[in-house]
């Protein structure tokens, strides 16, 4: 049987592509009495960007916070980097993985530069300390954030301090990358900026799991999408296997059209609209 005791910190070998980096095995989830996942089985690789996808209150962010055990599970198994998430303590689980949640406070002001360099505070007392500062400066530059460095965090806007959180989880340079809705507070520019760095990070061997609401995004950029709706998981593979007009348009109680780009063949997502004036295209709940 695992044990915390028998886990000290340790820098985790790189993945191979493929690996596996977290499994979701048979995992239900209840939060004040509601049910909210219900046998949920997913698995993440290395060498991919997945995204999960569906309606409000679908149990996305939920199946988000269990996979980094940051949430405990009344059924089923989390594990990451082949144990059990239970079996790690938070300083080794620091090292695997890292999560952007969907608010992004803090209650001192700190300057950017510092909330950047918080990333790298699980390596502090392991070899890959010397790679600080080169992973804080990447970081910064990769979000445009260099003409912020010196700025109070509390002063930024709700989308700069988007990019500075992106930013921190950047820096951590974990196996696995957990976002909850990072592109929310983006424009057109920044959420495509954060989809090609999760691609980035992919093709470097990490392991993206990313909560979308842009199901057009999520097809441009993600290998593989999975759908959640009423706590299950409805569907998962690759973004044209998965993105079916029905399919969609059943889980999201909206007519949904999927449609090849004119130009580039890739699929958008789109209601299915009737002219101005025509009855609501909404579809009932059975």
């Amino acid at each position: 049987m695992w044990s915390r005791m028998d886990t000290a910190p340790a820098i985790p070998v790189p993945p191979l592509d493929g690996d596996s980096l977290a499994s979701v095995e048979g995992v239900g989830v209840s939060l004040g009495g509601h049910r909210v996942l219900t046998g949920v089985d997913l698995d993440v690789r290395a060498g991919e960007v997945l995204a999960l996808v569906g309606p409000n209150g679908a149990g996305k962010s939920t199946l988000l916070s269990a996979i980094a055990a940051d949430l405990p599970c009344d059924e089923g198994t989390i594990y990451i980097d082949q144990r059990p998430a239970t079996a790690w303590t938070a300083a080794a689980l620091a090292l695997r993985r890292s999560v952007l949640p969907q608010a992004n406070t803090l209650a001192f002001p700190f300057t950017v530069a510092e909330v950047v360099e918080m990333g790298r505070a699980p390596w502090a007392r392991t070899p890959a300390r010397v790679d600080d500062d080169e992973a804080i400066a990447r970081a910064i530059l990769d979000c445009e954030l260099g003409d912020y460095v010196d700025r109070p965090f509390s002063d930024l806007s709700g989308g700069e301090r988007a990019r500075v959180a992106l930013a921190r989880v950047l820096a951590q340079r974990t196996a696995l990358m957990l976002l909850d809705e990072p592109t929310a507070a983006f424009d057109l520019r920044h959420q495509e900026m954060t989809l090609r760095l999760c691609r980035e990070r992919a093709a470097d061997g990490c392991g993206v799991v990313i909560v979308l609401h842009d199901l057009t995004l999520a097809a441009a950029y993600c290998d593989r999408v999975a759908l959640v709706a009423d706590g299950r998981l409805m569907a998962c593979g690759k973004p044209s296997e998965v993105f079916q007009a029905r399919l969609l348009s059943d889980v999201y109680r909206q007519r949904i059209e999927v449609i090849a780009h004119p130009r580039t063949g890739d699929l958008l997502i789109l209601p299915d609209r009737e002219p101005s004036g025509s009855s609501d295209q909404a579809i009932p709940r059975a």
